[in-house]
């Protein structure tokens, strides 16, 4: 499986995160991916296990990750909320 993650959509997947998930210990988390900010919004997070994906205000996006399981895990699960939301609409 392939991990390209476009800006547009580590975002997209950060606002439904944000926008659905339940608040937990300073921040928003669903269906197991964790998503935060800094205190003036110019880099994001989310976090799934051992993986964290940064966003940068520049567009810069960065996967630190350990397991290749993992990074299948979020992939799946990520476009999976991606496709739901896009259902909604």
């Amino acid at each position: 499986m392939t991990h390209h993650w476009a800006t547009r959509d580590a975002l997209l997947l950060f606002d439904v995160i944000v926008s659905t998930g339940q608040y937990s210990e300073g921040a928003r988390e669903l269906s197991g991916i964790r998503a935060w900010h800094d205190y003036d919004g110019y880099t994001c997070w989310l976090s799934f296990k051992d993986l964290t994906l940064t966003i940068t205000f520049h567009g810069g996006l960065l996967i630190e990750c350990d397991h290749k399981q993992t990074r299948d895990e979020f992939d799946q699960q990520g476009r999976h909320l991606l496709a739901t939301r896009k259902a909604r609409r």
